[in-house]
């Protein structure tokens, strides 16, 4: 039996993991849409309440849609640095995955129990442990990197933190707040929206400013390559 070549990462195994992670995020994505509904044969006045009733469930399932499309785009991108596939890779984005399979679930106790302090503290608890685990992910990519290769680099890795971070410490800090004031715990989530709209920016500043500097370096010489 070859030990060294079953010890060997598998330089390929990034793609599959990719496709999987896709597979998962769309399934939890469709699986939020299911409690919306309002059953037939409805009079007007039956037909208003139900569709008042699924107010809750629409600003849940916005809410978790919009936290798990923010969480696939930065997976997608965090994947994409390392260049071969190793078990703590694996097993991070596992972890993740599994948080996000779940998060249905306590989405679905928002909608239905938006005022009681367990259902708000399950979901923030949910949302910032996702968040912790591709927080760590990220940590790795960016010691497999090794140092930053220039300032411009070294404030890219500052914002990518920066941006999950944010998410684990405003859903963080909601779940003992919950059991102090539910409604206020809720409110404190929107404040992820300017925080996430700033560093999105700053992230935009970066990349036009790097891809400034690099249409403007001087072109190798004739006998450059010589």
């Amino acid at each position: 039996m070859d030990h060294t070549r079953a010890a060997a990462p598998d330089s390929g195994g990034i793609e599959r993991l990719e496709n999987l992670s896709d597979g998962v995020f769309s399934i939890a994505m469709t699986l939020l849409v299911l409690d919306i509904s309002i059953r037939r044969g409805l009079s007007t006045t039956g037909f208003e309440e139900a569709l008042h009733r699924t107010l809750p469930h629409i600003a849940a399932y916005a809410l978790s849609f919009a936290v798990i499309s923010d969480f696939w785009r930065d997976h997608r991108r965090i994947l994409s640095r390392f260049p071969v596939l190793d078990g703590k890779v694996t097993g991070l984005t596992l972890l993740g995955l599994g948080l996000t399979a779940v998060l249905p679930f306590p989405t679905a106790l928002l909608a239905e129990y938006s005022s009681q302090p367990l259902a708000v503290a399950t979901y923030g608890l949910s949302v910032s442990a996702q968040n912790t685990v591709h927080l760590a992910l990220l940590l790795t990519s960016h010691k497999r990197l090794g140092p930053p290769s220039g300032r411009t680099d070294r404030r890219v890795r500052r914002l990518d933190a920066a941006d999950l971070a944010s998410t684990v410490l405003v859903f963080g800090v909601t779940v003992p707040l919950a059991f102090v004031s539910p409604s206020l715990a809720k409110w404190v989530w929107l404040a992820l929206f300017p925080a996430k709209f700033l560093i999105g920016r700053g992230r935009r500043r970066l990349a036009q400013a790097s891809a400034a500097g690099a249409g403007s370096a001087p072109a190798p010489g004739p006998g450059a390559d010589s």
